[in-house]
């Protein structure tokens, strides 16, 4: 019997929904459950397949628990090693070379020292910071976040310069973008599983956030719903996430990607809606049991994305968009 295992946290409706899908579609030789952990033994196999990680965002005992796991051949959604050294300034320089269009952003290191560190850990780095020229480049309003991370935490929309600098002394040892603020006419956010199935929904990341997925929406033209499809899947491809979010501000007819490391991406039922959670609960199980099939112990089953595999074969990322199939 091969075992899909789900690892979770504070969640109630989206886990349990899960398993209840993978379990109904009676696979042979397939079965769901949530994941028990106990002794973890270097480079012992566990009991697992496949499992999909919804909080090891939080536990970092759960992140080596995965990188364990992975050793001996479990497919782990999304990729542990992958989500450990991604980030979202990284995800805006990848998206430029894709030519998929995205806000104007700067990286800023910490108003504060890191521990261990003083002014001579930063001699390489010039002071003062051009100001003025970041500002002119960005523009205000603007918003202010953390480089990795999410959950909306330290996050700022500023209007002023005189707005940034009390926002920087707020943020301690934080690292820090500034980014472009896209006044947008609509909003979306956008699951992508297994890299191809691509659910495209309305949100209103101004409404709080059990009212941000629009209910009833309209229908979305279609050239511009091929447009965020593509780019939903390109972003995707490149960065090697099974599970994930995309949300894409649209401006004079122009989509932005904003937000697109997501790989714990909100599936509750009661802020996605049922339409859209029985999409994502449905999708991620066959992805799941497609996972399982495919699996061979002691080898390596994890999603790798097109950047990282560029590396390894010693052959050139590829830079320009291609549609999607």
């Amino acid at each position: 019997m091969k075992k899909i295992g789900i690892l979770f946290g504070q969640e109630n409706t989206f886990p349990p929904a899960f398993v209840e899908s993978v379990n109904s579609k009676k696979e042979s030789d397939i079965a769901a459950e949530y994941v028990r952990i106990n002794k973890v033994i270097q480079s012992e196999p566990v009991d697992y397949a496949v499992i999909i990680d919804r909080i090891s965002q939080d536990v970092p005992f759960y992140r080596g628990y995965l990188k364990n796991a992975a050793i001996s051949g479990t497919a782990v959604i999304n990729n542990p090693f992958w989500w450990s050294a991604d980030e979202k300034f990284f995800n805006n320089a990848l998206a430029v070379k894709l030519s998929v269009p995205v806000p104007k952003t700067i990286l800023l290191p910490s108003n504060q020292h890191p521990p261990d560190t003083n002014e001579r850990s930063f001699r390489n780095l010039e002071y003062p910071l051009d100001w003025e020229g970041i500002f002119n480049y960005i523009g205000f309003p603007a918003f202010f976040k953390p480089f990795a991370g999410g959950g909306w935490k330290n996050v700022y929309k500023l209007n002023t310069p005189e707005e940034f600098f009390k926002a920087y002394h707020e943020t301690g040892t934080l690292v820090m973008m500034l980014q472009e603020a896209i006044e947008f006419d609509e909003y979306f956010r956008c699951y992508c599983i297994d890299q191809k199935n691509v659910r495209i929904m309305r949100y209103d990341p101004k409404q709080p956030h059990h009212l941000r997925y629009v209910q009833n929406p309209l229908p979305i033209e279609t050239k511009l719903f091929k447009t965020i499809e593509e780019n939903v899947i390109t972003l995707n491809k490149a960065l090697g996430y099974d599970f994930n979010t995309v949300e894409f501000a649209l401006r004079n007819g122009i989509p932005y990607a904003i937000d697109f490391c997501n790989p714990a991406p909100d599936a509750d039922l009661h802020s996605v809606g049922q339409e859209n959670f029985e999409w994502v609960v449905d999708t991620s199980a066959n992805m799941a049991i497609r996972k399982t099939k495919d699996y061979k112990p002691n080898i390596n089953n994890l999603t790798w994305g097109d950047f990282v595999r560029s590396f390894v074969s010693n052959k050139n990322f590829p830079t320009k968009k291609t549609n999607a199939k």
